[in-house]
């Protein structure tokens, strides 16, 4: 059985060594695993290293690149060995905010318990490994046991499982973005976003569209009322993506929070993730089947996806299912393009290059192979 680690069932502690962007509320940081620059650092380097999956075929940071938004640029995930999943990945920027973490299972809220899944799942694989893989592995390189011993001082058994989780979900915390146009608008600059991007603004919180409405606060991801006022919890939505048999059925290898709950009516609802840095995580959707984010626009206008051939033909703007929310509206293409200018506004571009969040690890050329030695000599988080 694999082990459940206790980090999230503590109280909040945060961490002195990173600078959260200010104005985001309090992220969720278990008071057993307090942030610490040499955890940080070590995480970066075990996020980064294909020893981490079976055969050294994937990474974290290959799973979660930093380049197009810490996700993989597929349709659906590919596991180590090329098995394909039937989801598709979820951006890990400002991951530690989001509380529930996948698209259908609201009780995996918690990154060190999470862990498991990733690395030791088998329905599909991922990475393949098993525990005593995992720590033969580490123990056995020159690289991690000063590296453990630095972010777990004291422990005499310091490269096991929960301290690989401890520090893997300690590196994902610092992955955040709130530096965008968005953001220094929002804080004062009445100059940081262009005209079109205030125009989509005004669109995504207009009464016609109700974008806000799901995608609220912050952050985008958190629901509203009618007068704009946040609600707790995490949002499930059925957006009208499919509907298959009439009746609002979804493919049956992706049946949304019905799988979690058996409620007939949570049939095709999936967690709704938050917008920033959604204009470099595509493909977009749970199964990744919208290609290009204009098109998903499109389809919320019409007010559910029409999908006129393949194996899963139906409209879903006849779903009986679907959000209330996503009732359709009209939309021209000059406000089409104001509403892409206000996504692009709110995404930090900066996430996608920040060195603190960068591979350790050297690059042979053009093959964007991952050595399993160290460039440098360790580096502390903000190098």
């Amino acid at each position: 059985m694999w082990l459940l680690l206790l980090g999230c069932h503590e109280q909040p502690s945060l961490g002195s060594v990173v600078d959260f962007p200010a104005h985001f509320p309090e992220p969720h940081i278990p008071g057993d695993n307090p942030l610490t620059a040499e955890k940080i650092a070590l995480g970066r380097y075990l996020f980064y290293d294909v020893r981490l999956s079976v055969n050294g075929q994937r990474s974290c940071g290959i799973c979660h690149e930093q380049a197009i938004g810490f996700t993989d640029g597929f349709v659906q995930a590919v596991g180590a060995t090329g098995e394909k999943h039937t989801r598709n990945t979820l951006s890990l920027v400002n991951v530690a905010w989001r509380g529930a973490l996948t698209w259908r299972d609201p009780s995996v809220t918690c990154l060190e318990d999470q862990l498991a899944t990733p690395l030791m799942g088998e329905a599909p694989l991922e990475m393949g490994m098993t525990e005593a893989l995992l720590v033969e592995r580490l123990a056995g390189s020159t690289l991690y046991p000063p590296l453990f011993d630095a972010a777990f001082p004291g422990d005499p058994d310091p490269i096991r499982l929960e301290t690989v989780g401890l520090a893997l979900s300690a590196f994902q915390r610092t992955i955040f973005g709130g530096d965008s146009s968005y953001d220094r608008y929002l804080l004062g600059d009445d100059t940081a976003m262009s005209p079109a991007a205030l125009r989509g603004m005004a669109l995504f919180s207009s009464d016609a569209l109700k974008c806000a409405r799901c995608h609220g606060g912050v952050l985008f991801e958190q629901a509203t009322d009618e007068a704009g006022v946040l609600l707790d919890g995490p949002v499930y939505a059925n957006t009208g993506l499919y509907n298959i048999d009439g009746d609002g059925g979804y493919p049956p290898e992706e049946v949304g929070l019905l799988a979690a709950t058996g409620a007939p009516e949570d049939m095709g609802r999936f967690r709704v993730p938050s917008l920033r840095g959604v204009t470099t995580s595509g493909p977009w959707t749970h199964d990744g089947t919208v290609l290009f984010l204009s098109d998903l626009l499109d389809a919320y206008a019409r007010g559910g996806r029409l999908v006129q051939s393949g194996p899963h033909p139906g409209d879903g703007a006849l779903s009986p299912l679907k959000s209330e929310l996503v009732a359709g509206f009209s939309m021209t293409d000059a406000e089409r393009d104001d509403l892409l200018a206000f996504l692009a506004a709110i995404s930090d571009a900066s996430v996608l290059e920040r060195a603190s969040l960068a591979t350790p690890f050297c690059v042979e050329g053009d093959s964007g192979l991952i050595r399993n030695a160290p460039c440098t000599p360790p580096a502390s988080f903000g190098d």
